[in-house]
């Protein structure tokens, strides 16, 4: 019985090479992955749509958009980066730049990095009016997005190809001290700036604890950090997916290791069928899309455009290695925040200080200055670990709730009133925390 559930699960952890729907398909989208400069582009979309004989809609639409071009469509100035880890991974940065006619540049710069499953994409899918980035824009912030190693923005490697199952062999622990620190030190040069402000959603926040506690020098390269939806302990995450996930997570690593299942839900061929047929406005399937994301993050359907799908699933679900899954699984089970458990292997990865359990992350050792927003029904980030989380800060400022009992987990990208109810909310604390600083 145990056997059957994990095979049922299997399909939520992908394969390395994306399920056989369409091997022609496949094979062509695939054939020059390796140091790929671009995801899937307009034309690849097209083709992809044009051979299983579906719509082909206007190709201006955010839906066949680049992220760069997205953000140039809206009259923003936008720059891509490219910077290369210390073991190789080459991250792609998306930049506004303080160049805007009409808006006065304020001098500072801000970090912000994605969650889980995500990329720079994410922040700017609301729309000009709504997203995050556009409103610091707006105020004459030096605005850069990230991109971990592994996600469709980021999948190339010097040497290596996302088709080696090495390419895979991460979690956030790496994109805690290697991507996130490279990234910064990017940006920092590039915007002539010796510290900046850094914003984190979900896994986002955990890289940036991984970074400053296991690298306390970069606390100093840090103004503030903003958490949203903040992910460190999971010991009160309510998602029942991920919590019966987690029962399995030893029985799961097996498995991935066994069938080659490398990443999570890559971004292929397959998601634009899924969001043609079923997750599309008016399909009758649509409301399985819709409760599939609740169900992982909590249910608040008025806060959710249902006419920003096809967009949404044209950009996300962006990828993952599997490590980066069962690692968060291992948090739920161990109640604790500490590096990924290789046991019974730990003594050869941790030394032999630890040989049974994996050592933890001490949060202490982050002074730079922490402000955390949560809210009460996130299924991923509940208020007793957020609370948690700051008693255990060496510098938490402030933890702030949400005014709005159904914020969920993703409200905090893609909720319609993420502007009014959060985003104005941290830009002015983010003001007053420059004042009292000088």
């Amino acid at each position: 019985m145990r056997i059957l559930v994990l095979l049922c699960l299997c399909p939520l952890f992908g394969m390395n090479n994306s399920l056989p729907f369409s091997n022609e398909i496949e094979n062509e989208l695939e054939k020059n992955q390796y140091l790929r400069t671009m995801p899937l582009s307009r034309e690849e979309i097209r083709a992809v749509k044009s051979k299983l004989n579906l719509t082909l809609d206007d190709d201006n639409a955010d839906e066949y958009l680049s992220v760069l071009e997205i953000i140039s469509k809206y009259g923003y100035p936008a720059e891509e980066h490219f910077v290369q880890t210390s073991d190789g991974y080459i991250l792609r940065m998306h930049r506004i730049p303080p160049t805007k006619s009409g808006i006065k540049p304020c001098n500072r710069t801000i970090f912000l990095m994605h969650g889980l499953l995500s990329s720079s994409a994410d922040w700017i899918l609301l729309g000009p009016k709504k997203a995050l980035p556009y409103h610091l824009a707006n105020l004459g912030y030096d605005v850069w997005m990230g991109n971990a190693r592994g996600n469709t923005q980021s999948r190339n490697h010097t040497k290596m190809s996302p088709n080696d199952s090495e390419f895979w062999k991460f979690s956030w622990h790496e994109i805690g001290i290697l991507d996130v620190p490279a990234m910064i030190d990017y940006a920092l040069k590039i915007s002539k700036q010796s510290a900046l402000y850094h914003i984190g959603h979900s896994q986002g926040t955990t890289t940036f604890y991984v970074m400053c506690s296991e690298l306390p020098e970069y606390n100093k390269k840090i103004i503030a950090h903003y958490s949203f939806a903040p992910v460190a302990y999971m010991t009160h995450a309510y998602s029942p997916i991920l919590r019966f996930a987690a029962k399995f997570i030893g029985s799961l690593e097996v498995l991935s290791s066994l069938f080659g299942i490398n990443e999570l839900l890559p971004h292929n061929s397959l998601t634009v069928l899924v969001n043609k047929f079923l997750c599309k406005l008016g399909e009758i399937t649509h409301f399985l899309c819709e409760n599939f994301l609740f169900m992982l993050t909590g249910f608040d359907a008025p806060e959710f455009d249902e006419s920003m799908m096809p967009t949404l699933l044209a950009h996300s679900p962006s990828g993952a290695s599997a490590r980066q899954v069962f690692h968060y699984g291992q948090l739920i089970d161990s109640g604790g925040f500490n590096k990924y458990d290789y046991a019974p292997f730990n003594a050869f990865h941790y030394g032999i200080f630890h040989p049974l359990y994996p050592p933890s992350y001490k949060l202490g050792k982050i002074d730079a200055p922490v402000y955390l927003y949560y809210s009460l029904n996130d299924w991923l980030s509940d208020p007793r670990d957020v609370e948690r989380i700051c008693n255990e800060l060496g510098n938490c400022k402030a933890k702030t709730l949400v005014a709005e009992k159904m914020f969920n987990h993703l409200d905090f990208i893609f909720a319609i009133h993420a502007k009014e109810r959060l985003y104005e909310l941290v830009t002015d604390d983010i003001e007053k925390h420059a004042k009292n600083k000088h």
